[in-house]
């Protein structure tokens, strides 16, 4: 699914349209609309994630509260790795890395933090760099 957003520039930015125009914005008129792909979430979330691997990542609850019980099992029956593979998996659920076993994206409260995956495709605009 896509919902289309509408866009508010910041004040005072100007931008040439293609016919030569120049439109100047006060912060308070919508800019352009632009498509952007709806997250699929199923229920996991991002703070009992952290928590449960902060807390209790060393029994692999983490692991399994994620979906994926056989690396929940093996940190349960390792003591999380000796402890390293506990610090290792809260930092990865911490940066949202690891993420739910099917395929979704966290519950994240809508005034906190939520990773956006920068990547290059053909699509992206490439400014050419000055020569020095």
């Amino acid at each position: 699914m896509i919902a289309w957003v509408e866009c508010l520039p910041a004040p005072n930015i100007s931008c040439r349209l293609a016919n030569g125009t120049e439109l100047r914005f006060s912060g308070e008129e919508v800019g352009f609309n632009q498509s952007i792909p709806c997250r699929n979430v199923s229920g996991y979330s991002y703070k009992v994630a952290v928590a449960l691997s902060l807390f209790l990542g060393w029994l692999g609850a983490d692991r399994f509260y994620l979906g994926y019980p056989a690396l929940g099992l093996l940190k349960f029956c390792t003591v999380g790795f000796c402890g390293i593979g506990s610090l290792v998996d809260f930092m990865l659920i911490a940066m949202q890395i690891v993420g739910p076993s099917d395929g979704s994206n966290y519950i994240v409260d809508y005034y906190g933090a939520r990773l956006t995956r920068l990547s290059i495709t053909n699509e992206t605009y490439r400014r050419t760099q000055p020569s020095p």
